[in-house]
């Protein structure tokens, strides 16, 4: 089958055996698969992983131990733990130092047309959910992470830093939890996307906004962020971390120390609330499609995706 392979130095369309379930896991038939900005900073060296990239899909079970799974249209979790060590007898199963990581470490993702998850990582697609939509339930989910993490008081203020993709999710699932939200961003278009949700926006171009935050919250995969975001927040505010980045900068925390900011980074989170989230239409995503692709056209797919313009790049295996 052909595949979007990273061999450590370039992303290729590569021929790969369809991959064998072991056991306790299931055999899924890819259908859609979304370009995330961390296959992009895999592709800068992020992880050190080769491989098949991809860990955001809805697909078909077509083997599985589980037999009430086959046939079903799902969507998958993508740390997969060893549940028997420290971290994992603790709950804390996503830190499972054992862990394999679907499409990002020692585990071939998803921009093919098979792949496995463990059954227990999957996770049902109502019928009233089509696929371009299923196909968010990952980064949602990430988005609902923030709220386990940062106790979000109805009074609170946050700013969301980037305008992307993951910026206009983690602004849909916020708002209505908090008093005031803002998305400071760079892009008019994507500006206008938020505008168009009743979110209200910032454009970012002095270097500052003429507030200060409670919680900042940064998807702009920019390294130089966490600077931006240190002088918004409020002392002993929030700074929460979303973006997965390849590169290395300094940065002077004495500030984080002087106004006792807190600095959290946040990663995977719960599929439940995503999945009901987009169901019942409370985070919308059809307007942050900007291309599907076929995996045969795969490269174009990539460099699509890293074209800032963009937002949400799929590709179609079925």
């Amino acid at each position: 089958m052909k595949a979007l392979y990273f061999d450590g130095k370039e992303l290729l369309i590569k021929d790969v055996p369809i991959p064998v379930r072991v056991q306790g896991e299931a055999l899924i038939k890819v259908l859609l698969a979304g370009i995330c900005n961390t296959d992009i900073e895999i592709c800068k060296g992020y992880m050190s992983f080769t491989g098949v990239l991809g860990h955001e899909f809805v697909g078909i079970v077509e083997d599985s131990e589980d037999k009430r799974l086959i046939g079903k249209r799902v969507v998958g979790e993508i740390n997969c733990p060893c549940y028997e060590c420290e971290l994992c007898r603790a709950g804390k199963t996503n830190h499972c130092p054992n862990r394999t990581v679907l499409g990002i470490y020692q585990r071939n993702g998803v921009f093919a047309k098979y792949t496995t998850l463990p059954i227990r990582n999957l996770h049902i697609v109502p019928d009233s959910v089509p696929d371009e939509v299923a196909v968010f339930t990952e980064p949602v989910a990430a988005c609902y992470r923030i709220p386990e993490q940062v106790r979000l008081k109805p009074t609170d203020v946050v700013v969301v830093l980037g305008d992307g993709k993951m910026g206009q999710l983690v602004s849909q699932v916020i708002m209505p939890m908090v008093s005031k939200l803002v998305c400071v961003g760079k892009h008019d278009e994507k500006m206008e996307l938020l505008r168009n949700l009743g979110i209200e926006v910032y454009k970012f171009c002095e270097g500052s906004i003429p507030f200060r935050a409670d919680v900042v919250i940064d998807v702009t995969g920019n390294p130089h962020a966490l600077e931006f975001a240190l002088n918004i927040v409020k002392p002993q505010g929030t700074i929460v971390l979303k973006s997965t980045v390849a590169d290395y900068f300094k940065i002077n925390l004495s500030k984080a120390v002087v106004d006792e900011i807190n600095i959290i980074g946040s990663r995977c989170g719960p599929f439940p609330p995503a999945i009901k989230a987009l169901a019942e239409g409370r985070v919308k995503v059809h307007q942050l499609i900007s291309g599907i692709y076929s995996i045969a056209d795969g490269l174009r797919a990539f460099e699509k995706a890293m074209d800032r313009e963009n937002l949400k790049i799929l590709i179609k295996l079925d």
